[in-house]
């Protein structure tokens, strides 16, 4: 392939000026109106570099053909790749799996053996992340006007990282887009200026960081457009932590003096230089509006002019819209963009829409897309699942399973139908399982749209934890031996997370009994606590991480009921069309109907009493 205009080559990014809306919007056209070419474009290009890599020549031998490639290089889990990521991670060459250098490892939400899975990066995939950023701009413009008369209240954090053995940076995705340069000298965009300097969005320190943009946006109130953070869990933890510390907050405004405690030196300057002087009317403003009895529509009241909130509501994350509608007072819920460490995918090119009608149209030039397609499963009521918690009426959707079956193309996924996405990305994954059930809702001129139906084989999610129900069964098993010591059976259990507080929280529902009787035994607080600690220190590293250091998910609550209980749940999941001779006791429940039989019937309840262990590896 020869290397002529940009905009012709996937691999390479059309340049463009992200004030400039209308060259945005054509942008986005050419590239959905020419999803055949494009794709078999990037297909070229990624296999073109990386066809000598050690991963790639073992199977191609050379041959670049789409249908070889296809019959010979098989699709993957993470577990498949992980050796080759570990030997890079050890000091091995990037030219294992990439014919660019792999300048980092970007850490998922995901985990292996207990710890983050870590996927490759390179210099290149960064200018990726910064085109793709801008394309969100001109599909905003073109439904809300105004958006260069203000600013965005978006309250935006780095997290921990380590050092690999070769030296290369392991931390999440959002982590090294805030610490790149693409960011921290990103070109001047009107559309997109931040009430948070860059100073407070970098500072490690999650409370100061918390305390010193939260600061910001209320000195500059009346300036904000726009409020939000990534996901829904964490702009409701900013409203918790507003709830918390609005008083200090208030003496800050008031004296034009940051509180003693925010001691990193990059924040104090720059919050120094927006606070500037004592604003004591803005305190008062303030205090009024945080001292009353209900924070119904707080963020209305604190920032008038807000348009919308910009938080991710689907999948997991859709399980807090009804808070963030009390909070906002029915502001729009904006879902902009679908994306993963392992790739950026796509964008949701009607964002006023409700949270159960979002959509995402993949953008062909991001990496090399294919699907499996899946189909309904509905053997037991342990099969489903509530329609993304955000439905008008107690509806039921089904789980769904992966057929073994060929892959489809990009554009031959049909309406209606669900897949399971796979991709091959300039990074050095190749026909790798993403693990997202998606279904396709319709056409962006040739484009397909898709709708986030879950995370294969999650159960459980309150922020960035991605808990499995194989997870969940190893931490419950070793915290029953506990009490199986003392002559108490564990009968039955089911989970769900429990998001009516800030943080959210996972519960456990035990059915237990005595051994040799059927009776409640009495039950000693302590060992049900260390029940409960056990459970959350057998989670892997991502859960205790949100837990002990990010405290965005609360101590663990195990609620014991009473004889029965499992049966009446099993009565219900039959009325609800589940077959009584094929039933399983699903152990993630989220359905409204169903928490109510169980929270019906509740005897007492246990939390854990202690953070889980957590280090930094």
């Amino acid at each position: 392939m020869t290397r002529g205009n940009p905009c012709q080559l996937p691999g390479m990014l059309p340049n463009y000026d992200p004030n400039d809306n209308e060259a945005g919007m054509k942008i986005l056209e050419d590239l959905t109106e020419n999803v055949e070419q494009i794709q078999q474009r990037v297909f070229e290009e990624i296999i073109t570099r990386n066809a000598r890599t050690d991963y790639l020549k073992g199977f191609l031998d050379g041959q670049f053909d789409k249908q070889v490639f296809k019959k010979t290089v098989p699709v993957v889990n993470y577990e498949d790749i992980k050796p080759y990521i570990e030997r890079i991670a050890n000091g091995d060459s990037s030219n294992i799996i990439s014919a660019e250098p792999i300048i980092e490892l970007l850490t998922s939400s995901g985990t292996s053996g207990g710890q983050p899975k870590m996927m490759p990066s390179t210099a290149e995939d960064l200018h990726r992340k910064t085109f793709f950023y801008n394309l969100l701009v001109p599909v905003m413009n073109k439904y809300v006007d105004g958006l260069d008369e203000g600013k965005a209240m978006y309250l935006l954090f780095v997290k921990p990282e380590t050092k690999t053995p070769s030296g290369l940076m392991a931390r999440p995705v959002l982590t090294s887009y805030y610490k790149s340069n693409n960011f921290q000298n990103r070109p001047f965009n009107r559309f997109n200026v931040f009430t948070s300097p860059d100073e407070t969005i970098l500072c490690s320190d999650s409370k100061q960081s918390m305390y010193c943009q939260l600061l910001c946006g209320l000195v500059q109130r009346q300036e904000v457009l726009r409020v939000g953070a990534v996901f829904a869990s964490a702009f409701l933890r900013a409203i918790k932590f507003l709830e918390d510390n609005w008083k200090e907050l208030c003496s800050n405004i008031r004296t034009g003096h940051v509180s003693d405690w925010i001691t990193d030196p990059g924040c104090r300057k720059v919050v120094s230089l927006v606070l500037n002087k004592p604003k004591p009317e803005l305190a008062d403003l303030i205090e009024h509006e945080c001292s009353s009895k209900s924070w119904e529509r707080i963020i209305k009241k604190l920032w008038p002019r807000t348009k919308y909130i910009e938080v991710i509501v689907t999948g997991s994350m859709a399980q807090y819209v009804s808070t963030l509608e009390y909070y906002s007072g029915g502001l729009p819920l904006v879902s902009t963009m679908y994306a993963s460490s392992e790739c950026y995918f796509g964008i949701n090119f009607k964002p006023l829409s409700k949270p159960w009608d979002v959509s995402y149209t993949l953008i062909p030039n991001m990496a090399y897309f294919e699907f499996l397609p899946v189909k309904e499963k509905n053997e037991d009521g342990a099969q489903y699942v509530q329609c993304n918690g955000v439905c008008k009426e107690n509806c039921m959707e089904k789980e769904t399973e992966k057929e073994d079956v060929e892959t489809v193309e990009l554009v031959d996924v049909k309406l209606g139908q669900y897949y399971e996405l796979v991709v091959t990305t300039f990074t050095g994954l190749y026909r790798y399982r993403v693990g997202d059930i998606l279904m396709v809702t319709g056409f962006h001129n040739k484009a397909p749209q898709f709708r986030f139906v879950h995370r294969r084989n999650v159960v459980l999610s309150i922020d960035t934890d991605k808990t499995s129900e194989e997870d969940l069964l190893k931490a419950v098993t070793k915290a029953k031996v506990i009490v199986e010591s003392l002559g108490i059976l564990l009968i039955e259990y089911t989970s769900y997370a429990d998001t009516s507080s800030i943080p959210g929280h996972y519960v456990l529902f035990w059915e237990l009994t005595s051994k040799g009787n059927n009776h409640l035994p009495v039950l000693d607080p302590k060992i049900m606590e260390q029940c409960c600690s056990t459970v959350e220190e057998s989670l892997d590293s991502v859960y205790r991480r949100c837990r002990r250091k990010d405290n965005s998910i609360g101590p663990l609550e195990i609620r014991v009921v009473q004889h029965g209980t499992f049966d009446a749940l099993m009565d219900f999941c039959v009325s609800q069309g589940s077959s009584v001779n094929q039933y399983k006791t699903p152990r993630c429940i989220k359905s409204g109907e169903a928490i109510n039989i169980l929270d019906s019937r509740v005897v007492t309840r246990f939390f854990s009493q202690k953070a889980p262990f957590w280090e930094l590896v």
